[in-house]
């Protein structure tokens, strides 16, 4: 079967689930009426589906490939991209000052989804992009904005994200490439940057790589990181792609999945570089990138569970043991289980985008507030999705699912970088724990509140179901309490299963919202989520508040199996 775009099901999650319509009763977002979003999410749909998702197993079989320096990509790629980028999907939410088509973060994160369900290594290509486009929109000079926006977001050029070195992954403080000042204002970039995605291609006229680099005598640490904006080929007086600059790609990686988009090892040699933003002050502008890629991997995760699971259940309908194996209860306990927390971590995603777009529009404390408390667990959660719902797939085909051919492991070797890019996902739950509680839990408990409040809104038509969530969201407030009285260790071991627990309570509470609009069918599955999905939490809770003392207990040796020591 072919990849079909989830365009009713978004469309309904905007309408009915998370609180998209108040955007348009705003003026920044006035057009993004229910009507836009419709009209958005279908030619979208579209070109997912019909355009990008051919393109998918290709690229799985003839990878991107470094050819004479150059990156060469997969067959059809060029004509892929070309189609993404004279769509305007490049630049959906980017500003139309520059060419950028101003939308909702929502509805760019719901095109997100379908274009990874499609095809995640082509789409990787704009998703690093448009983090690109979002940094240099806050931070950048209007000389740089001038000259590298309306590029980017025409798609004409691409951009990518230089943080990881050899010797610096998530400890990004430790980084060594350097910057020296130039007499004509700018600077000369010198080092070894690794796991660059899309560090090179044929797609584009131009690559832009921003890159994080430290400035004679610059403080140690984190505090003394500049942001530069390197390209591969620099401008000239009319803005069009000139002189090569001093880079190249030195290898690209062999990798698990994503075999289409090319993961190169970047090498700078004194070359040219304009500071974006402020001196030592790069990792400011980096994270602007980064919180929406974040976002925009937690769609990744989502997309490709999408895309599994209607294999999945193409396949369990056509195959006949002892009748369709879709009549079999432990296949149906696979397949609604995937597709309850697809539909979780669907909603979970676009009622972070949605914050994102309502702090942007109103300058709302808590809007921000709550997206940042969201965009950790929407990656963590819709990644872990993504590869649970992937791995449930191969199961469904089961001997067949081990077999390359059929494609189902496709999508388990391509989602499973999901949760260690952009952030692993442990790296997601102490940042949740951590500097997310550090409002001394405001914002959870704003958050908790909400689902409280819909538990009794929803008390007379499902009862029961209300009554479950409602349980579940006053032990998790009083975990939440008991977790801000912890030391820091002790809430990092525990972080995971606190983000899995936060995440499966707010699900629940997405899950009742439809039960409440929609049809039978969501009331169906709000049912299977409570039932099966939702209990969970109280094991996630258990492991949260377990502390470190055992995993401190147990000496290093132990760990590698010598029981001896």
């Amino acid at each position: 079967m072919t990849y079909k775009a989830p365009t009713a099901q978004i469309d309904f999650i905007l309408t009915h689930v998370v609180p998209f319509a108040d955007l348009a009763r705003t003026d920044r977002f006035a057009e993004a009426t229910a009507e836009t979003a419709t009209a958005i999410l279908s030619e979208a749909g579209k070109l997912a589906q019909n355009v990008l998702a051919p393109l998918n197993r290709g690229s799985d079989q003839t990878p991107a490939r470094l050819e004479n320096g150059v990156v060469r990509s997969s067959p059809g790629f060029a004509d892929g991209f070309r189609a993404i980028a004279e769509g305007g999907w490049v630049g959906v939410s980017a500003d139309p000052e520059y060419g950028g088509m101003g939308l909702p973060q929502a509805l760019n994160m719901a095109v997100a989804e379908m274009m990874s369900g499609a095809c995640l290594s082509l789409q990787l290509n704009p998703l690093l992009t448009q983090g690109q486009i979002e940094a240099l929109e806050h931070h950048a000079s209007d000389d740089l904005k001038a000259r590298y926006l309306p590029k980017l977001i025409s798609g004409e050029w691409s951009g990518t994200m230089n943080l990881t070195e050899p010797g610096a992954g998530s400890d990004v403080g430790a980084l060594t490439t350097r910057a020296e000042p130039a007499a004509d204002g700018t600077y000369r970039i010198s080092g070894q940057k690794i796991y660059i995605t899309w560090g090179d291609s044929d797609v584009t006229s131009n690559v832009c790589h921003l890159v994080l680099a430290r400035l004679p005598g610059a403080p140690k640490g984190t505090r003394g990181i500049s942001l530069f904006m390197v390209p591969k080929l620099i401008p000239d007086e009319q803005g069009d792609p000139g002189v090569a600059n001093s880079l190249k790609v030195v290898s690209l990686e062999h990798k698990l999945g994503i075999h289409g988009s090319p993961t190169c090892v970047m090498s700078y040699d004194g070359a040219t570089g304009w500071l974006v933003g402020e001196e030592n002050k790069g990792m400011a502008a980096m994270f602007t990138m980064m919180n929406v890629a974040r976002l925009g991997v937690g769609m990744q995760g989502v997309g490709v569970a999408e895309a599994a699971l209607q294999k999945a259940v193409a396949y369990a309908v056509d195959r006949n043991q002892m009748g369709p194996i879709i009549g079999h209860p432990d296949v149906r306990r696979m397949l609604a289980t995937a597709q309850v927390e697809v539909f979780a971590a669907r909603a979970i995603g676009l009622a972070c985008a949605t914050a994102i777009d309502m702090d942007r529009a109103t300058g709302d404390a808590d809007q921000a507030a709550r997206a940042a408390f969201l965009t950790p667990i929407a990656k963590a959660y819709g990644t872990d999705v993504g590869i649970r719902v992937a791995d449930m797939g191969v199961q469904v085909h089961g001997g067949m699912g081990y077999v390359e051919e059929t494609g189902a492991a496709q999508y388990l070797r391509d989602v499973r970088i999901t949760s260690i890019y952009e952030g692993t996902n442990g790296i997601q739950a102490m940042d949740l724990v951590g500097r997310k509680l550090s409002d001394g839990g405001e914002a959870a408990m704003r958050l908790l509140d909400e689902v409280l409040d819909g538990a009794k809104a929803a008390q007379s038509a499902h009862p029961e179901l209300a009554h479950q969530l409602w349980q579940a969201a006053e032990t998790l407030r009083e975990a939440t309490q008991a977790l801000l009285e912890r030391d820091m260790a002790d809430r990092f071991a525990g972080a995971v299963a606190y983000l899995t627990a936060f995440a499966r309570v707010l699900g629940g509470h997405y899950h009742l919202r439809a039960a409440l609009k929609g049809g039978p069918a969501h009331l169906a599955l709000a049912r299977v989520f409570m039932a099966r999905v939702l209990p969970r939490f109280t094991g996630d809770l258990a492991e949260a508040q377990a502390g470190q003392g055992d995993l401190t207990a147990l000496s290093d040796a132990a760990l590698a199996g010598d029981f001896a020591a």
